[in-house]
């Protein structure tokens, strides 16, 4: 077994470079399963991708999933949007966070990792990747200064919502000073007395030429930035207080604001809520499931194609 699992480079690799826990790096990847396929992509994407796509992977330390049902999906903004066309477009959005200086390490091992699930049948193809991108730590900006979670807590604290925000400038220029307006003003005045506890700012990297085919290219590596606003309560219960009349940047054009509340890891939670708004109260219990229960993924042939799909 040592030999096959190369055990002992796994040493070696452990002795010296970066081992920090800050966050470097992120994953902020914002999927629309095809219509039809979302209890069976929810349920490979729990039960199989989340972690050995990603967080079985080297320096990939923490994750979390989240979800836009049909009611958050409407509260986004702007109509027309570079990110996402029609902007509601993006049932799930998934966050890991990487170690600082461990970007590269962390690459070679998910092209070659994505490229073996790919060929074991172990990627979900009714899908679409709507805003996926690696990205780089700018900054940080906190309410409470320095009490409460850090920004390398935020995917383990038990936050009640997320909204996503990214923001195009028109040159790299424009957007360093978008960065610091964003940092050193306009974060800590919308932060004061709000449900919001931190705001993690990052810009996008490209992603590598033997990335997978279904993921396309990054746009904006040199002019967008990516605010991860995380929330102490749901977000319905805060958007027009705190959402709907956000300043817009300096520099550039606001082209996403959406909302996430947390999936619940295990379930189909929500998932009958992606098409339609809830009739009743929030987290009304759906009918019998009439999906793919876990063990139907695959088909008999082992090829990564639901069974009994909606």
């Amino acid at each position: 077994m040592s030999e096959e699992t190369r055990s002992e480079t796994y040493a070696e690799l452990a002795a010296t470079g970066p081992y920090g826990v800050r966050p470097g790096h992120a994953l902020i990847t914002m999927v629309e399963p095809h219509p039809g396929h979302e209890y069976a992509y929810n349920r490979w994407y729990e039960d199989d991708h989340f972690y050995a796509g990603a967080m079985a992977m080297p320096w990939m330390f923490a994750g979390r999933r989240w979800v836009a049902t049909r009611d958050l999906q409407l509260l986004r903004v702007p109509e027309k949007s570079a990110v996402a066309q029609p902007v509601t477009t993006g049932c799930y959005l998934s966050v890991y966070w990487v170690t600082e200086g461990r970007y590269d390490d962390h690459m070679k091992w998910t092209v070659a990792i994505n490229k073996r699930l790919n060929r074991d049948a172990r990627v979900y193809r009714d899908r679409t990747h709507v805003f996926t991108a690696f990205q780089d730590h700018e900054a940080t900006v906190y309410r409470d200064g320095a009490a409460g979670p850090r920004d390398f807590h935020a995917l383990d604290h038990p936050y009640a919502g997320l909204v996503l925000e990214v923001i195009d400038a028109e040159s790299p220029e424009q957007r360093a000073q978008s960065l610091e307006w964003l940092v050193s003003r306009h974060l800590p005045k919308r932060l004061a007395g709000s449900p919001a506890a931190m705001v993690t700012v990052f810009r996008p990297t490209p992603l590598p030429g033997d990335r997978m085919t279904y993921v396309r290219q990054v746009e904006g590596v040199d002019t967008r930035l990516t605010l991860l606003w995380f929330l102490e309560t749901d977000p319905r219960d805060c958007w027009e207080r705190c959402f709907t009349d956000l300043e817009g940047p300096d520099m550039g054009r606001r082209e996403l604001l959406a909302p996430f509340i947390p999936t619940i890891p295990g379930t189909d939670k929500y998932v009958d809520q992606l098409r339609q708004a809830p009739s009743g109260a929030r987290g009304t219990a759906r009918p019998a499931p009439t999906h793919p229960q876990p063990h139907d993924y695959f088909n008999s042939s082992g090829q990564g194609v639901p069974r009994g799909t909606v």
